[in-house]
């Protein structure tokens, strides 16, 4: 049983399709028919059946299917285990949503550094669906996130929320907005919820984004009105060219810590999430 077999009958119980997994992981179908025929013969039970309908698990499939996750995840486990860290004990692999990572990274190692001296830190700043993915494969050991993607492997616990604001370089109230100026910002799921129930016509722009360092720098150039983290707003307001839409509600984005649910009783995720808890507690 090789790593590889794992991986393609874990995407294949996601895509159910054997063409649409050869294109997600770059493979030939044949190459994906003879692994999964590979693990068939390895367990001596079928995982699939095909029909008109689609591909679909047989009953040892399913069975088999929770083992495969755990056996992906302890399989990235070990790999991650003997990858060099220099003098550091542990190298642990952090995951941060891309709009966080400016305003908290910096509060957040220093805490990290302070209960985990031994470990060494690789950051990745990336959205919430990648890090999901990242977190159930052992690519990765926490994040923190906007949206908590379902999965029976990982737990995720509340932080609390982050605010974005309306600014614009040409009005101070909704009445003045322009769609033609307007970036329209998406950040997460329940952002962009919240956002077409408060300004339904303001759907359809020219340009739209998901980072707030992106949008600032586009209303910096260009002008415009656009939703932002309020760290950034405000920074934006003290140079003078922007104001607040003061009829305009601010969005309330949740945010969450995840972990494989594995490790959420370690003591080293236990110090992880209380140095993110500690953080928001105090903003």
């Amino acid at each position: 049983m090789q790593p590889d077999q794992i991986e393609t009958f874990l995407d294949l119980v996601d895509s159910r399709s054997f063409n649409r997994t050869a294109e997600r992981q770059g493979l030939t179908q044949s190459t994906v028919s003879g692994r999964i025929a590979s693990l068939e013969t390895a367990l001596g039970v079928r995982l699939f059946t095909r029909s008109r309908a689609g591909t679909e698990l047989t009953t040892e499939g399913l069975k088999f299917a929770p083992h495969a996750r755990i056996l992906r995840h302890a399989w990235a486990e070990a790999r991650h285990s003997v990858t060099p860290t220099g003098e550091a004990v542990i190298n642990i692999r952090l995951g941060i949503q891309s709009d966080l990572a400016p305003n908290h990274l910096g509060h957040w190692m220093q805490g990290f550094r302070r209960y985990l001296p031994d470990c060494a830190f690789y950051i990745e700043p990336d959205f919430s669906a990648q890090m999901c993915r990242d977190l159930t494969a052992g690519a990765s050991d926490f994040a923190v996130l906007y949206t908590p993607y379902a999965s029976p492997d990982l737990h995720f616990t509340s932080l609390g929320e982050t605010r974005y604001r309306l600014i614009s370089s040409e009005t101070d109230r909704r009445a003045g907005l322009r769609p033609a100026t307007y970036i329209r910002a998406n950040f997460a799921p329940a952002f962009d919820m919240h956002h077409r129930m408060a300004l339904p016509e303001l759907q359809e722009t020219p340009i739209a984004a998901g980072q707030s360092a992106t949008i600032a720098g586009l209303l910096s150039r260009l002008g415009g009105s656009a939703y932002l983290l309020d760290v950034v707003a405000e920074e934006l307001i003290a140079s003078g060219n922007f104001r607040v839409v003061t009829d305009a509600p601010i969005i309330r984005q949740p945010v969450h810590a995840a972990t494989h649910l594995r490790h959420r009783t370690s003591k080293l995720h236990r110090h992880l999430l209380r140095v993110v808890q500690q953080t928001f507690a105090a903003a």
